[in-house]
């Protein structure tokens, strides 16, 4: 059977209906990328890894700056950018996504990406805050051999579309596990109408799943068949690994109320079987499409449309943000193939004869 989202196997999660495409796309404007890399090394390496670039609009991010938050569930992570994003509330750069030790190559990349946008950076106006976040690989992918490139940033971000996202072992999600399972990438969206009025707004997320063993998933998870043997093979890797939650939305909300939003990620999170191990990094980052914020004004005051926060459509958001990502989560395994690496090891899919979609 060819890898699907879940609810192509017709499993429904949450109440809230989706975007047409389920992705993160379905915020307008919103932009993913790829670049993976999959080929073998000397004595038995393999680079089994690769770049996501998520930008939130087709324009000069830097220029057009937006609304942003990040929030830490766990902090065993190694991002850049996100003390200035949370200080300033804002994103003025692609959000790029990789493996641990490729930090600094892709901050590079893209750097030099916004340095050939904006010539002026670092020279007649101040420096750019590059947003990366990341997690381990290093189970499949040779991490030692630094795969990842600066020039593979570049491209990523080139690669970028509005399109449907691929999902699963891709881009960044190519050597990534989850649950002892193939994980990486995956993505949902749910739409959000404001109360008696006929205005809807859009929530999109995408995950870099990495993260969790195979006996919390069947633990916590009522989607699986309880009568399946889903006996994988040994656990894949010793540390805890991590997650990456990206959420966008159209909705006017102030980098606050971004945060807020978040911080419900983690209630999605915990539905697929995480407690957020001791060594897990589990960041989201939050960003609004709705207004941007020019780089160059002489504007001493600016003006913010944002939704009020004690409305109801503020809980609808929160009820959204659990049930994007735990449904991206999903979809990051039910779209994730089999996957050879380094040293000869396996990392075998999620059989989608385990999806339970009895009533």
């Amino acid at each position: 059977m060819s890898r699907v989202k879940i609810r192509e196997l017709g499993l429904k999660i949450g109440y809230l209906p989706t975007g047409v495409k389920n992705c993160i796309t379905d915020v307008e404007g919103v932009q993913v990328g790829h670049k993976t890399l999959r080929y073998p090394l000397k004595h038995s390496e393999y680079a089994c890894t690769g770049v996501t670039a998520i930008l939130p609009h087709g324009r000069n991010v830097f220029k057009e700056k937006i609304a942003c938050a990040s929030y830490v569930l766990n902090g065993f992570g190694k991002t850049t950018g996100l003390v200035q994003l949370n200080e300033l509330g804002r994103l003025e750069s692609p959000i790029m996504l990789t493996n641990t030790f490729a930090v600094p190559a892709v901050t590079q990349g893209t750097l030099n990406y916004l340095l050939d946008q904006n010539i002026e950076i670092g020279d007649g106006t101040g420096t750019v805050n590059v947003v990366v976040g990341e997690c381990n690989d290093s189970y499949l992918n040779s991490i030692r051999t630094f795969p990842v490139q600066p020039h593979h940033a570049f491209q990523a971000i080139q690669n970028a579309s509005t399109n449907c996202v691929q999902e699963g072992a891709v881009g960044a999600g190519t050597g990534m596990v989850c649950f002892d399972y193939k994980g990486g990438i995956g993505c949902s969206s749910r739409i959000i109408c404001l109360e008696g009025e006929k205005e809807k707004y859009t929530l999109g997320c995408l995950v870099l799943s990495n993260f969790g063993k195979q006996h919390e998933l069947k633990r916590y998870n009522e989607f699986l068949h309880r009568s399946l043997d889903l006996h994988n093979h040994e656990p894949n890797v010793d540390t805890d690994g991590s997650i990456i939650i990206v959420l966008a939305t159209d909705a006017p909300l102030n980098e606050r109320q971004l945060q807020r939003i978040a911080k419900r990620s983690g209630i999605g999170l915990g539905r697929t079987g995480s407690h957020m191990d001791h060594g897990s990094g589990d960041i989201v980052i939050a960003f609004s499409t709705a207004q941007t914020f020019p780089h160059y004004t002489d504007a001493v005051i600016e003006q913010v449309i944002q939704l009020r926060g004690d409305k109801s459509i503020m809980n609808t958001f929160f009820t959204a943000a659990a049930e994007v990502t735990y449904e991206a989560i999903l979809n990051s395994l039910s779209n994730a193939e089999t996957t050879e690496g380094r040293k000869g090891r396996i990392v075998k899919e999620l059989p989608l004869k385990a999806i339970n979609v009895e009533e």
